[in-house]
Parts: structure tokens; sequence; C-alpha cells
């Protein structure tokens, strides 16, 4: 007897190989859009831009939510890309150097996307959520860099925590690149110079 159906995962996974092509290319074509200054692209324009109809978007993200959500782990994933670990044995002037030198390349990648954010944060629970994650992702990475100054802070540990999160997230950048007109070179020398102050402040405390 012949399988007639001896095929079917080989059509499953092609399908689904094509779905996700389609799904990365429309994520693409959103990011791409925000890049070059479209902060509030429709569907139509992210559609085209994609090379897909409409009704294809939507087919492949229900509402413009899951299309946030899905921008955002992109967004993630160039991150992560420039990441590079830093040792918590280093002396502590060449971590402020290093830990400074990343956030403002990670920072600059995600200028576009957050400034687009801002516009839409107060009517979308998903970009709110994709804020939270990057927040939480930017005290993850210092409680690893910065471990011994935090521990050595002792009670004031999440104090010390909380203003090293505040001066190197994006409210912070934003506020010296948009409010005050800074360039990169002159916004990382102020985001050096205050996580080092935070950072000998405590210790110095911590010695008293």
């Amino acid at each position: 007897m012949i399988d007639v159906d001896a095929d079917a995962p080989a059509r499953m996974d092609g399908r689904a190989a094509r779905a996700e092509r389609t799904r990365g290319a429309i994520v693409e074509a959103h990011l791409a859009l925000i890049d070059e200054g479209d902060l509030k692209p429709t569907g139509e324009r992210i559609a085209e831009r994609a090379g897909v109809s409409l009704r294809t978007l939507w087919t492949n993200f229900k509402d413009m939510e899951t299309l946030y959500a899905a921008t955002g782990q992109r967004v993630r994933e160039r991150q992560e890309a420039q990441f590079r670990p830093i040792p918590p044995e280093w002396p502590l002037g060449r971590r402020i150097a290093e830990f400074c030198a990343q956030r403002v390349e990670m920072l600059e990648v995600l200028a576009p996307t957050a400034r687009a954010s801002a516009l839409r944060e107060p009517f979308s629970p998903q970009l709110r959520r994709n804020r939270g994650g990057a927040i939480a992702r930017a005290r993850g990475e210092l409680e690893l860099v910065f471990g011994p100054e935090l521990t050595q802070a002792g009670e004031g540990r999440e104090q010390l925590l909380d203003a090293l999160t505040v001066a190197s997230t994006w409210a912070a950048w934003s506020m010296m690149r948009d409010a005050m007109g800074l360039d990169v070179e002159a916004a990382r020398a102020i985001l050096t110079r205050t996580v080092g102050a935070l950072l000998v402040a405590a210790i110095a405390a911590s010695l008293r």
C-alpha cells in the first residue's frame, strides 16, 4: 500500500520555513522604516516595504501588539550581537570604560526604536513590556559587571543599583542626545563620569 502522505512532513516543514521568512521580512521592514525616521509606520507601509500584501501581514501578525513583540525580540538580538562579556575581576576603571563603551553602542542601536516606542507606549502594553525587559537586562548586566562594588555597598546596594540603572538606560541617554543635543562622544563622557562617580562614592561610603 502506498502512503500518499509520505511527503506531508516535508511540505509542513517547507510551509513553516516560508512563514518564518515572511515574518522575518515583515519585522525587518518595520525596523528599516523606523531606522529611516518613519517613527509611526502603518501596516500598509510595512507590508509594502516587506514586499507582501496587507492581508499577509495580518495573517502572520494578528495585530500591532504581536508585531511589536517580534520587533522587540529582533532589537534584543541586535544588541546581544554587540555584547562582549566584561570580567568582574578587571580593575574598576577598565570595567567602567568598557561597560560605558558598550552601553553607548547598544543605546545608539536602540535609539530609533526607543524614539518610536515612546510615541505609542501609553497605548501599548507590549511596548511597555519591551521597555521593562530592556531595563531588567541592563540591571542584570550591571549586577554582573559591578558585582564586587554592589556587594561592598552593603545596605546601599539596591539604591546604588537603581542609580546605575537610571544613569545607563535610554531615558538618560535620550536626555543627553535629544533634549540637550550632545554628540555621542560628549554623552559617552558624561555617562562614564556618572557611573564612575556613583561607584567611587559608594565605595568611599562603605569605608567610613
